[in-house]
Order: structure tokens, then C-alpha cells, then sequence
């Protein structure tokens, strides 16, 4: 497990770095992510490490929403105030998200035979 957390703490570091360089408005993990995907895209194979412990990884991702729900928490009287703005705002951009997901998705199969 030690090695993913290498891996993903290494990508992660590397894409704030280059943000924070280039001064992009975006934010380092994100940037880290694009660097891993691209490193993976480039070598067309997942290295042993990410292959072998990724499933134990993703098993404790829910760690991750402890934040999360301490936020709900600390923001409530702005949630009931605010709620069913935000909860349009969340149903319009997953539906705006699975609409392009969907047509990309379109595009990209469209000269294949199945």
C-alpha cells in the first residue's frame, strides 16, 4: 500500500508544484490526476504496485466523506436556507455531466463495429 500512496502523493506533489509554477487557476491534485493518467496512457500499462494494491485503496475511500459530512454540519443554517437552490444546482450539473459524458462516449465509438 505504501508504494500507491508513493504514487499518488508523488503525482500529486508534481501537479501542485506545476500549478503553483505556471500560476494556472487550477487545482494540484487535479493537475496530479492528468499527470497520472498521462504517465499510465503513455506507458499503456499499470506498473505492478498500482495494479496490486488499488482495490484495498478504493475499499477505504470513505474515509474521505468524513470531511465532507463535518461541513454539512458546520454549514447547516446556510443548507436550510439555501437547500433546495443547491440541490437544483447539483441535479442540473449531474444531468449536464451525464449528457457529455454520453455524447463523448458517442463520438468515440462511432466508427467501431461491436
Amino acid at each position: 500500500m505504501l508504494d500507491l500512496l508513493l504514487w499518488l502523493l508523488g503525482y500529486q506533489l508534481v501537479g501542485e508544484a506545476l500549478v503553483r509554477g505556471m500560476g494556472w487557476q487550477m487545482p494540484g491534485p487535479v493537475m496530479g490526476l492528468l499527470l497520472l493518467f498521462s504517465t499510465l496512457w503513455l506507458r499503456r500499462a499499470v506498473p505492478a504496485a498500482l495494479q496490486r494494491e488499488t482495490p484495498r485503496f478504493l475499499g477505504h475511500m470513505s474515509l474521505l466523506f468524513i470531511p465532507a459530512g463535518g461541513a454539512l454540519l458546520a454549514y447547516a443554517p446556510m443548507l436550510s436556507a439555501h437547500g433546495w437552490q443547491l440541490a437544483l444546482i447539483m441535479l442540473a450539473s449531474s444531468l449536464a455531466t451525464l449528457l457529455a459524458t454520453g455524447l463523448v462516449l458517442k463520438l468515440l465509438l462511432r466508427g467501431r463495429r461491436y
